[in-house]
């Protein structure tokens, strides 16, 4: 229950890295942000920030005057209030929906602050953004718009307002809020893989993942278990060619303890099939110092980019021409069950996960596609080259569309992850 609370709390986290680096870009430009949700919806609370001023009596200012009082002058001390003007900010938190009506002489923030009950992640509303663009109700205004292409807006703002919604930024403001989202989760991948190599871990032989039916899925090897007594994948292998068809002792670390089984290795085997039909990977780095594993994690995060962009391309190749899906690609299920397999061997893989994650969610919503975000990118070079955008009408059918294929594509994907935890 533990490993799989901390999965959670990590991949919330790169989902909510991804959604703050739009949040962030958007406040630095000064837009509008409406909603800045941890989690997704119903709500459990909200804030939302009030701001104005308000007067403070500092000190007492005192004066003699003369005073006419029945045809006499009298001398009389007269007290004063001196007033400075403070700017005020406060907080208010409210349960679900947020009341009407702002605090008395203060006037609310632009953003609303959520926590909601849905702990997958977070997202970021910001104006103008998806909402239909509204557009000044003189004939000036309503011609410059229609030039723009935004034919479809229904509401009338001032120039003020403008300079605060998404759609009447220019194309470079936009695409570095969208692209911000990337840009945090490649960051936070290299910073969890320099925090792993700042940390280091003992060198270990894990097991990724168990063939069917094989000697070491009957005996009772799980996929996660390290292997007691070996370091290195070559070793290992060796281990078992030298005793193939001979009952071996294969001692494991699983849930804290240790667990040995008997194994047969087989003696003769299939392509990609090994001797007790299990793969094994290689764990454990040497501890490194604070700028080498800063140098050395950009490195990893760039060659583990490189890995994702062929891999995708390899999965495209084999969607167009053989139809079919790799087998290593998992869904939302498939990398909650790998996450807590890690989780077992070790924190420190753990966080070594969440960093590969990370780094393949930033190359995976550079995918020009709709509905991600290098999807709006695209539409955003495509408006610079044809020197107006998109009708808001387009832009909607194109990432609706794309949106319909993502959660086809992961719901197939999941049902195979299911498959294969049955």
């Amino acid at each position: 229950m533990l490993i799989a609370f901390a999965v959670i709390i990590g991949l919330s986290i790169l989902i909510l890295g991804h959604e703050a680096g739009h949040f962030v870009v958007a406040k630095l430009f000064k837009l509008k942000v409406d909603e800045f949700g941890v989690g997704f919806p119903p709500r459990m609370f909200g804030a939302r920030r009030y701001r104005g001023q308000e007067r403070t009596p500092v000190a007492i200012e005192r004066e003699t005057v003369d005073v006419v009082r029945q045809d006499t002058e009298e001398m009389v001390m007269v007290e004063r209030e001196i007033d400075v003007v403070r700017p005020v900010t406060k907080w208010r938190f409210f349960w679900r929906k947020e009341p009407l009506g702002g605090v008395e002489r203060l006037q609310p923030s632009d953003t609303t602050y959520s926590f909601n009950w849905l702990p997958f992640g977070g997202f970021v509303k910001i104006a103008g953004e998806n909402d239909t663009v509204p557009t000044h109700g003189d004939a000036e205004d309503t011609a410059m718009m229609h030039h723009s292409g935004m034919k479809d807006a229904v509401q009338v703002v001032g120039e003020e307002e403008q300079r605060h919604l998404f759609s009447f930024q220019p194309a470079w403001k936009r695409a570095l809020v969208i692209a911000a989202g990337v840009v945090t989760n490649f960051v936070l991948g290299w910073l969890l893989l320099s925090i792993v190599l700042m940390i280091g871990s003992a060198p270990s032989l894990a097991i990724t993942g168990i063939q069917p039916n094989s000697p070491a899925a009957q005996a009772g090897i799980q996929a996660g278990d390290v292997i007691v007594g070996f370091v290195t994948a070559q070793s290992f292998i060796s281990f078992t060619d030298a005793h193939r068809g001979e009952p071996v002792t294969v001692t494991v670390r699983r849930g804290g303890g240790e667990r040995s089984f008997t194994v047969t290795p087989r003696v003769k085997t299939a392509a990609n099939e090994g001797a007790i039909g299990i793969a094994i990977a290689e764990a454990g780095v040497a501890r490194e110092g604070f700028f080498p594993a800063l140098r050395d994690g950009f490195v990893e995060s760039l060659l583990i980019a490189k890995t994702v962009v062929l891999a995708l391309a390899e999965l495209v190749y084999q969607l167009i021409f053989n139809r079919s899906l790799l087998e290593g690609v998992a869904g939302p299920i498939g990398i909650f069950a790998v996450a807590q397999e890690t989780g077992r061997i070790g924190f420190i893989y753990l966080v070594n996960l969440m960093a590969l994650i990370s780094v393949n969610l930033t190359i995976m919503n550079l995918v020009p596609f709709p509905a991600l975000d290098g999807g709006r990118l695209l539409l955003i070079a495509i408006e610079k080259a044809k020197g107006s955008p998109l009708s808001k009408k387009t832009e909607a059918w194109a990432n609706g569309i794309g949106f319909a294929f993502l959660i086809l594509l992961m719901v197939l994907v999941s049902i195979r992850d299911v498959y294969r935890l049955l």
